[in-house]
């Protein structure tokens, strides 16, 4: 039988770089070597294993390596007491030599490049911990269900006319569309308020472009610098839903990125020009922006009312495509488009994933929902500051323009 030697150099490796990092914590008892010496520990309990058949090698090299854990933290009265973070760094070490050892290097690889980093920023950690307010708390454990214990028990079938309702699949753009607000909540709760305006605009933007606009076009009344900031945040904010199209046709169609993302890079480089032209004739907008006063957007009434919209557009978008072909779909992606263009992008994906329409007629659905929106978001801004809508037609039309350019080309 030949060495595993692949398995027991990223056991190595895992230990390594694990151990590298418990080097700078002064209470540590262990470092590089005993790290490095507990994977390789795991992979040749693992490699031993097999070639013994024997499952019980695995089993007491971890109690093997509990035990000098034990040993190495026994202390007497009055002393500091062990520090837990480096005993459980060096359990997940020999188990990710077990893993390497296994035939899953890279795995064991991946998983000490994220366990290295866990460690490492201690302190970020614990001070974002620290900044969440209970309601953001209860908010991701609210997605954390969603997401790990509703998924996984809904039926995976169609149901109704043509098939279009099918639950799992409606709950898991709910996840999708979810997980991506909520990560860039997160980010935005991490800067605080030494955010930049580039910042408060892309981050704006994947929360909700739409909530930022409002947020913004009616502080633009405040000052003559507050309105320059918010036609760049807006300006901004309003480029991140392509962004957000392109993940998530990347995650549910692949097959139409030689179709969208021509579209894409046009609209989104168009409007990265004009509002970096933008800048560059107002290179000092004013301070530190006031912060988004935005809620959680991962909670689970919100989660709800997406899929009803999301499952109420697909359901008309596939009986109108099948009563009206592609013109139907055009249209409901305008209506739902005002609203929030995912849906409507969901949609269409999914029908080009199922073959039931071309790739072009997805691309022109997703345009059009891309374009009602944007109508939508002019008008929010005219609402509340006729000069500054004036002023946002500049980057958001040379967005359209691009994406329109790239369209017909």
């Amino acid at each position: 039988m030949e060495a595993n030697w692949l398995g027991l150099a990223a056991a190595a490796g895992a230990g390594l770089l694990i151990g590298l990092e418990r080097e700078r914590n002064p209470k540590a008892r262990a470092g590089v070597r005993t790290f490095a010496l507990v994977a390789l520990f795991g992979a040749l309990a693992a490699d031993v294993g097999v070639r013994l058949e024997s499952s019980w090698t695995v089993p007491v090299g971890l109690a093997a390596v509990a035990g000098l854990i034990i040993a190495a933290y026994a202390h007497k009265p009055g002393e500091e007491g062990p520090d837990t973070a480096t005993a459980a760094a060096a359990v997940v070490s020999y188990l990710l030599g077990v893993l390497a050892g296994s035939g899953e290097p890279a795995l064991a690889g991946s998983i000490a490049i994220g366990v290295t980093a866990l460690l490492y920023f201690k302190p970020e950690l614990e001070g974002f911990s620290a900044g969440l307010k209970r309601e953001d708390q209860v908010s991701v454990l609210q997605f954390l269900v969603v997401t790990f214990i509703v998924l996984p028990i809904l039926p995976d079938r169609g149901y109704g006319p043509h098939e279009a309702f099918n639950p799992r699949h409606i709950w898991l753009m709910v996840v999708l569309i979810s997980g991506l607000s909520l990560a860039g909540y997160v980010a935005s709760r991490m800067v605080g308020e030494r955010h930049s305006v580039l910042v408060t605009g892309l981050l704006g933007g994947i929360v909700s472009s739409t909530a930022t606009t409002h947020l913004y076009a009616r502080r633009s009344r405040e000052s003559a610098a507050m309105e320059r900031v918010a036609l760049v945040v807006i300006s901004l904010a309003s480029l991140m839903p392509l962004v957000r199209v392109g993940i998530v046709a990347a995650v549910l169609a692949p097959g139409i990125a030689s179709r969208l993302y021509p579209v894409l890079v046009a609209a989104l480089l168009a409007g990265l020009a004009a509002t970096a032209i933008f800048l560059s004739r107002n290179r000092e907008p004013g301070g530190v922006l006031p912060a988004v006063e935005q809620r959680n957007p991962a909670e689970l009434g919100p989660a709800l009312r997406f899929a009803a919209l999301y499952a109420v557009v697909l359901g008309a978008s596939a009986w109108l495509s099948e009563i009206a072909g592609d013109r139907g779909l055009y249209a409901t992606a305008l209506a739902s488009g005002t609203v929030d263009i995912d849906p409507a992008v969901l949609s269409a994906l999914n029908l080009f994933a199922d073959g039931r329409i071309q790739g072009a007629s997805a691309v022109v659905a997703i345009a059009l929902a891309w374009l009602a929106n944007i109508a939508f978001k002019l008008s929010i801004i005219t609402w509340f500051n006729r000069r500054l809508a004036l002023r946002a037609l500049g980057p958001m039309g040379a967005t359209v323009a691009g994406g329109a350019a790239a369209l017909l080309a």
